[in-house]
């Protein structure tokens, strides 16, 4: 293959056509897909810019390429999200060779965040010399051969990672109601089956826009799970995830702020006690309990998640600033509440 693009540029360790492409890992379909991507690309791309030839955009389709999703190709094996500047939503994927040299492990000691535009790895605690440096490719609140089927699919390797091979938290992932009413296997796997139908429905309801609808299969299906499945059974957690969201935009925040309070209880449980999307998950909770009226339980969550976030994004980031501002203006009001009611209290 010819290096028409081999130069590196400063900081950079790795030049992009130097990393691995998975074309020989495609099917004969993938690799139609592929060609068809390709030469659409070359159609748009004005003739007098094309510097490289077709076998190096191949190449460099083979490297971020995953197949077709939604009508348009999926890029993920080497790319990261892009967000807007506060970090919320999601605006592109972007492809940092240097980033790409990290290994997964489904419990890292780092994270990868965009940050003011530019893309950061972060350590998520104390890293010893000589230790290698991994980020997770994937959301680790998947069970375990979840997990590894997702990496072997999208990313083409088997996890080995020591929560795969000992499938650590899988336990709490399938944690069902224990005590003298623990419920049978027929009733849990009854249960399981009910909760995986019902977020089909739910992502068709979602799709056509009707969330009243999204509303009641998630009640209906809590209360199914509810005598059945524990506190942090990963099926318990999605459909409280979602109910929490939705009330939250149909701006029924009471109900969504205790749903999210459970939901939050299980997270603590299973993530890794740095996780970005723990952290985000918690700062969420904590608005929705704002919403609520719920201000002191609010202020505990905010404070939490900014704790989480703080390693996880780091303090010069939007969403940290924001959180730690917002602290700030909550304390003020806390100390201005409590002066009022000590001054009430000594003029009578």
């Amino acid at each position: 293959m010819e290096r028409e693009g081999s130069g590196l540029s400063e900081g950079c360790l790795v030049a992009i056509d130097d990393l691995q492409n998975h074309v020989d890992s495609f099917g004969e379909e993938e690799k139609k897909e592929l060609r068809a991507d390709v030469e659409s690309f070359l159609e748009f791309w004005p003739p007098h810019c094309q510097q490289f030839g077709m076998q190096f955009i191949s190449h460099i389709f083979g490297v971020v390429w995953r197949g077709e999703r939604g009508g348009s190709a999926e890029i993920s094996c080497n790319g990261f999200t892009l967000s807007d500047q506060r970090g919320l939503q999601a605006v592109g994927v972007g492809i940092f060779p240097n980033l790409c040299q990290a290994n997964h492990d489904c419990w890292p000691n780092c994270t990868v965040v965009f940050n003011n535009g530019k893309i950061e790895l972060r350590a998520l605690s104390k890293i010893s010399p000589g230790d290698e440096l991994t980020v997770s490719y994937v959301d680790f609140l998947n069970l375990s051969e979840e997990r590894r089927k997702q990496l072997k699919k999208q990313y083409y390797f088997d996890c080995t990672c020591e929560h795969c091979k000992k499938q650590l938290k899988d336990d709490l992932m399938l944690a069902v109601k224990a005590g003298e009413s623990k419920p049978s296997a027929d009733t849990v796997k009854e249960v399981i089956q009910l909760s995986k139908d019902t977020l089909e429905k739910i992502n068709k309801a979602r799709m056509e826009g009707n969330y009243h609808e999204v509303v009641k299969l998630c009640r209906d299906c809590l209360k199914k799970q509810e005598p059945v499945l524990g506190d942090t059974n990963i099926y318990l957690l999605r459909i409280l995830s979602i109910a929490s969201e939705v009330l939250s935009y149909l701006q029924m925040f009471e109900e969504a702020a205790d749903y999210a309070k459970r939901m939050v209880d299980g997270y603590l449980k299973i993530y890794h006690p740095n996780n970005a999307q723990l952290g985000m998950a918690v700062m969420r909770a904590g608005v929705t309990h704002w919403h609520a009226g719920l201000i002191e339980a609010g202020h505990g969550l905010i404070c939490k998640a900014y704790a989480i976030l703080l390693i996880t994004h780091g303090p010069s980031h939007p969403i940290t600033k924001d959180l730690e501002a917002n602290i700030i203006v909550q304390d003020s009001l806390g100390n201005w509440a409590e002066l009022i009611s000590f001054t009430e209290t000594d003029n009578s």
